[in-house]
């Protein structure tokens, strides 16, 4: 089985460390931090399949991480994790692009069956871009090399 990387983002340092034990005995590779900042600068510098975002953190909120997140254009997967009484911020997050959201406290089971889904979600997505790539250099080899030059630029 591949190990597949998870970011968990919580000001919840406790929540965060017992929450990173469990998913490591579960096969995964956890990173944890405490803030929206450090959750973007953690992706920035590296890749990671799933982000399981807490919505309520002092500083950058979850959903202003969230917005920064899919400003970054990465292939990765964001689950929401929510107390009882945001239910709409968290269907909120959906309609900004997050795959789905859990109450906390979650039972670790139904957290890894959500991290399994976003997954197969995150692997869809990137077999789609992949698909739609080729379909554009089959469709003019040219703006293949064009597009190649553009991010070299950069």
């Amino acid at each position: 089985m591949i190990k597949r990387k998870i970011l968990l983002v919580d000001d919840e340092i406790v929540f965060t460390k017992n929450m990173a034990k469990l998913l490591e005995e579960r096969e995964y590779r956890v990173s944890a931090v405490n803030s929206g900042d450090a959750a973007i600068k953690a992706l920035e510098a590296d890749d990671f399949d799933v982000v399981v975002l807490d919505l309520k953190m002092p500083g950058m909120d979850g959903i202003t991480t969230l917005r920064e997140i899919k400003k970054l254009g990465l292939f990765t997967e964001t689950l929401i994790l929510t107390g009882h009484g945001s239910i709409d911020t968290a269907l909120e997050a959906i309609k900004i692009g997050a795959y789905d959201y859990l109450t906390k406290p979650c039972e670790i089971d139904e957290l890894v069956e959500k991290l399994e889904d976003a997954q197969i979600q995150k692997d869809s997505g990137e077999q789609k871009d992949m698909a739609d790539k080729i379909q554009r250099v089959v469709e003019s080899p040219s703006a293949a090399f064009e597009l190649f030059e553009k991010k070299k630029k950069k």
